[in-house]
């Protein structure tokens, strides 16, 4: 008669131990990573974004391009150098952002590193037109490259974290652009630094900026192309399992499973998505504005106040007062609740 009060104990015991085995089916492979391995990891990609942002001659390149170092007019830097930047990088955008996922983010930050080394090489070596426009050509690639940064923090951590690491990793990119401009504008006001020689400091750090990527580790997995089964990623079924449900089917072969085709099958079912599609189309033309009306305004401080005197030139002040309202606003996202369907 006893025997029977012993053992629902156990059971019950097991009973509570069942749940456990189905929530580790459920987990996330970010999940599966060591508590502390992930938060090293997030740290290390927030300091890579605040490192590579470190570039005290942006902020000045448009005085740069039209002082004596380079003597272009204004004309040919408004109408014919600027412009590449815009056009290129809505050329460059889906692209990248295809293969970003499919080579699985470190592929693409080290073609951004690349591509920042060739800009500032351009910027202190390049003296034609052309020349300038292949510099903005290189921008247009590493501004639509900044995708494979703000979505590898996603492959580090569960879903349930997106939101405030997100906030933490664009956070850091604003920090070290503010501080680049702080540092640009402190050495031409008080140092009275030539521009060329930003420019030099510059392409130093964005070496040092390629080799902190090379550093970084390669992610096992991406949103789309490289899923692991089981996709879902203990996240509610919704979007990303509509969007990969034309990839489901074991039976392809040949042609169809080639990196080009699947690829286009993306780009499909990501079209068909209202909600994927709007964001798509406002990010794309929101993104290609604001770069467009960013270098333009530059143009336009020189217009308004041509300083003779490059300690008079403020370019750097002014982004970091805006980047700073922004790192601000960015890391307070995180915290806040937010509706994101429309």
């Amino acid at each position: 008669l006893t025997v029977p009060r012993i053992t629902p104990p156990s059971r019950c015991r097991a009973g509570r131990a069942m749940p456990k085995k189905d929530d580790g089916t459920k987990k996330p492979a970010s999940e599966t990573v060591p508590d502390q391995r992930w938060k090293l990891q997030v740290f290390y990609l927030c300091f890579y974004g605040f490192m590579t942002q470190i570039r005290p001659g942006e902020s000045f390149i448009t005085p740069y391009l039209l002082g004596a170092d380079k003597n272009f007019t204004q004309a040919e830097v408004t109408n014919v150098i600027m412009p590449v930047l815009t056009y290129s990088y809505m050329a460059v955008l889906v692209p990248i952002f295809l293969l970003t996922d499919y080579l699985r983010y470190k592929p693409v930050l080290v073609l951004q590193s690349l591509s920042h080394i060739s800009i500032w090489l351009l910027l202190v070596l390049g003296t034609s037109v052309l020349a300038m426009q292949l510099m903005e050509f290189f921008y247009g690639i590493t501004m639509a490259a900044r995708i494979a940064y703000s979505s590898y923090i996603f492959s580090l951590v569960a879903p349930s974290r997106y939101q405030r690491m997100a906030s933490y990793s664009r956070s850091a990119v604003l920090l070290g652009v503010f501080t680049s401009s702080v540092l640009g504008q402190l050495c031409i006001t008080l140092g009275s630094v030539s521009f060329l020689t930003l420019n030099y400091v510059s392409l130093g750090f964005v070496s040092f900026g390629l080799i902190l990527t090379l550093f970084l580790e390669r992610p096992r997995r991406s949103l789309f192309f490289n899923r692991p089964e089981g996709a879902g990623d203990g996240a509610a079924p919704a979007e990303l399992d509509k969007m990969a449900r034309g990839d489901g089917g074991g039976g392809i072969r040949g042609w169809r499973e080639a990196a080009l085709c699947r690829m286009l099958r993306e780009v499909g079912a990501l079209a068909r998505q209202p909600q994927l599609r709007l964001w798509s189309l406002w990010w794309v033309f929101n993104s290609a504005g604001y770069y467009l009306m960013l270098y333009y305004v530059h143009i336009l401080w020189n217009e308004i106040y041509p300083a003779m005197d490059n300690r008079q030139v403020y370019n750097g002040g002014v982004d970091a007062a805006s980047t700073l309202l922004g790192a601000g606003a960015s890391f307070a996202a995180g915290y806040v609740k937010i509706r994101w369907t429309l």
